[in-house]
């Protein structure tokens, strides 16, 4: 692998890795099953988050896709670690 492939890999598993952790939080914010994250029950109240928690179920998608993409390229760059 030349160094041009090997930045162009980091840089990938990198901002996959970055919209692993917005994606998590955006999952996080728009939940209303976890017990502890009463915040959300009060957010609930606002009609732009009601807007915004229509698209729950779509960001667990593009989370699943990018934690697949992260891990496939992660594994392929690194290696499987033993």
């Amino acid at each position: 692998m030349n160094i041009f492939q090997t930045i162009t890999a980091v840089r990938v598993i990198f901002i996959l890795g970055i919209i692993n952790l917005v994606a998590g939080a955006l999952i996080l914010l728009t939940c209303r099953c976890i017990p502890g994250l009463k915040v959300t029950g009060k957010l609930m109240k606002y009609p732009a988050y009601q807007r915004f928690h229509k698209y729950h179920c779509y960001i667990w998608w593009a989370f699943w896709v990018s934690v697949i993409a992260h891990a496939v390229f992660a594994i392929a760059f690194l290696g499987v670690p033993l």
